[in-house]
């Protein structure tokens, strides 16, 4: 425990040391405030947060710095939050400058000083000027004293900007309320398609293999009692025996199908084996749909909750086009890049297809937002389906 202080107020007197190095470059950002307020904040937050201070980012990850400025330069919450923060910054770095500047050269001056004495330097500290080798020694732990003080006024200015920055965050910022509100509501929608998907799982094995299974039971059992009361069996019960023998391995063999595209759903053993490319190849292969598929890049640098969520999303797509689409043909253009991945599906079918609570698509959308990536949809009546998703190469958390 001692031990993770240590390296907190190692990290906040670093911290200020940078601080004081960047007061330039602080300075001459005052000629474009607006803009460079929010960077400066958002920078200050991730400064609270090495230090182990609790602070929530406002720049989602997967937008750079020039999309998130510009719509927060037309929020309230630059200028209740962001500005106030700079401010606190520009002269809380001019302070660090100070403090460190002084504070620092002055205590290596002084604990230096028999050393500056012996090269005929008499290392003048304030109005402190030694004046023999023994004032020299004399200044050696006084410097020491002087880093500590110092340092102990650096930590407390970190502190200081720590107090500020929170006293201005709480002040209602609608941005930070937003998102919060974003997390609950999509924390909702996931509890809401994983009881969704629970739900098509068992319905899928009751209706699907569950109902074969029992029609192989009745078969068998027929069969059974066929066989037995035949003990002389004609030539027409041998043939009602060969005709349930057959229906039992069809109604078997169909079983064992709907577990397959059961367990299939559930996690694919391509994506697993081969990757999200292969994967999504040979969903296109098994669809009713005839696919043209384009894939570019590679996706060895996709993690496994990116690939998942980018391969349902395909799945889920085909899936729509082949039940409401009204067409028997679809476009896949799959892209995978070392940092993110993209992919669109698009069909030239009636269009008209949304999202709302509850939907497969719902689902989808937050799956991909749990991996730090977003999913939309452009459909206008009449013009098609274009299913756009994309997700950084691993998730943020």
């Amino acid at each position: 425990m001692a031990g993770m202080a240590q390296i907190r107020i190692a990290r906040r007197v670093l911290t200020e040391c940078i601080a004081a190095m960047a007061f330039p470059i602080l300075l001459l950002s005052i000629l474009v405030a607006p803009v460079s307020a929010p960077v400066v904040a958002e920078t200050d937050r991730s400064r609270a947060r090495w230090c182990g201070v609790e602070t929530m980012p406002l720049k989602p990850s997967d937008h750079s710095w020039a999309q998130w400025v510009a719509p927060r330069l037309r929020s309230r919450s630059m200028w209740r939050t962001d500005l106030p923060v700079f401010v606190t910054a520009v002269l809380l770095s001019a302070l660090s400058l100070l403090v460190a500047f002084f504070g620092f050269i002055g205590a290596a001056a002084l604990v230096f000083s028999p050393v500056f004495w012996l090269f005929g330097i008499a290392a003048q500290v304030g109005p402190f000027t030694p004046e023999s080798v023994g004032e020299t020694l004399l200044a050696m732990p006084a410097g020491i004293v002087l880093g500590a003080v110092t340092t102990t006024v650096l930590t407390g200015t970190s502190f200081l900007r720590d107090l500020l920055l929170r006293a201005f965050s709480r002040s209602r910022d609608p941005d930070l309320l937003a998102k919060l509100e974003e997390l609950r509501t999509s924390r909702a929608s996931l509890t809401a398609a994983f009881e969704f998907e629970r739900q098509r799982i068992e319905r899928d094995l009751h209706d699907g293999a569950q109902q074969e299974l029992v029609a192989v039971v009745m078969r068998l059992g027929m069969l059974e009692a066929t066989a037995t009361a035949a003990a002389a069996a004609a030539a027409a019960d041998q043939e009602r025996i060969v005709r349930l023998a057959r229906q039992a391995q069809a109604h078997a063999e169909r079983a064992l199908e709907r577990l397959r595209d059961t367990v299939r759903n559930i996690h694919p053993r391509e994506l697993s084996d081969l990757g999200l490319i292969a994967a999504v190849r040979e969903l296109a292969a098994r669809s009713p749909l005839r696919v043209e598929l384009t894939s570019t890049g590679d996706d060895a640098q996709l993690s496994s909750p990116t690939a998942n969520a980018v391969y349902f999303t395909v799945s889920e797509a085909l899936t729509n086009i082949s039940k409401h689409a009204g067409v028997g043909s679809a476009r896949i253009d799959l892209r995978c890049a070392t940092t993110d991945v993209h992919v669109r599906v698009h069909d030239d079918g009636v269009g008209g297809a949304r999202i709302y609570a509850g939907s497969g698509l719902a689902g989808l959308r937050e799956r991909m937002r749990s991996v730090g990536g977003n999913l939309e949809i452009l459909s206008p009546p009449g013009g098609g389906t274009l299913v756009v998703a994309s997700a950084p190469s691993e998730p943020p958390w």
